[in-house]
């Protein structure tokens, strides 16, 4: 099992970034997915989610009306995209998933079984 995020860079406050989480060796199907960050010196926080279910999304106040995500089962991967990027989104973010439940609303962090390897991003004032 393995997650694999990427897409992640340097970009100018108002930039977009489309993040792409890869699964290898299982299915994503059947497995809600979220996408976390962790900027330096803060706790890792919740960017939103997809439930395996119906695909439903669920986002952080902070990422609301900018952030989208979306998966493509045939492709095994899952994205984030991340338009009109502040300064404080600069953070390595993750991607993590979970199949305890098929609705991704408000399942807590540590219920997320694997996690990938973060990716950085840098967004510059």
């Amino acid at each position: 099992v393995q997650l694999q995020a990427s897409g992640g860079g340097l970009v100018q406050a108002g930039g977009s970034l489309r993040l792409s989480c890869v699964a290898s060796g299982f299915t994503l199907d059947y497995y809600v997915i979220g996408w976390f960050r962790q900027a330096p010196g803060k706790r890792r926080e919740g960017v939103g989610c997809i439930s395996s279910s119906d695909s439903s999304t669920y986002y952080a106040e902070s990422a609301k009306g900018r952030f989208t995500i979306s998966r493509d089962n045939a492709k095994n991967t899952a994205y984030l995209q991340m338009n009109n990027l502040k300064p404080e989104d600069t953070a390595i973010y993750f991607c993590a998933i979970e199949d305890a439940y098929n609705d991704c609303f408000n399942v807590p962090e540590d219920v997320y079984e694997y996690w990938g390897h973060g990716t950085q991003v840098t967004v510059s004032s």
